[in-house]
């Protein structure tokens, strides 16, 4: 199964006979495979990796912040960054002082900019303080965004 999910990390859109193929095993035991991991839950989806900066992005920003621990915001912050298709992750965090973690991708500052102001105005008093990290995509990314590592750390994980 661990192969198959390697294969899909590297490249979705091969067929279950490509696959089958590459891996040296029957069609249908992949076709079998890959429904049992998006069963079990360990594909969630099959989707594929834009070049982001191709598509006219220029910022992604990385903002943590402090906010108060509730049932009722924590709730509410879900429900907020569901509706924001360029929250890219947001999750719980520990460390520098900070609580939170949003990543954002905007298509330049002004645009980063209406986004902070709209979480500020969103949050109102929830969040305490908060910090950014622009990464500029003009400029060098030494290592772009992408699931083919995941495939790297679990085939060296069978070593």
């Amino acid at each position: 199964m661990k192969k198959v999910l390697c294969e899909l990390l590297k490249d979705s859109s091969k067929s279950d006979r490509e696959l089958a193929k590459k891996l040296g095993v029957s069609q249908p035991t992949v076709s079998r495979l890959r429904n049992k991991l998006v069963q079990d839950g360990l594909i969630r989806q099959f989707s594929v990796v834009p070049d982001v900066k191709a598509l006219g992005f220029e910022l992604v920003a990385m903002t943590s912040f402090t906010s108060e621990h509730s049932n009722e915001t924590t709730e509410k912050a879900i429900k907020w960054t569901m509706t924001k298709p360029n929250v890219l992750f947001a999750a719980r965090v520990e460390g520098a002082g900070k609580n939170g973690l949003m990543v954002s991708l905007h298509k330049n500052y002004t645009e980063y900019h209406n986004f902070i102001q709209e979480v500020k105005r969103g949050a109102g008093d929830m969040i305490t303080e908060y910090e950014t990290l622009l990464i500029s995509l003009g400029d060098v990314v030494a290592k772009p965004l992408s699931p083919t590592y995941v495939a790297e750390l679990l085939e060296k994980s069978r070593d």
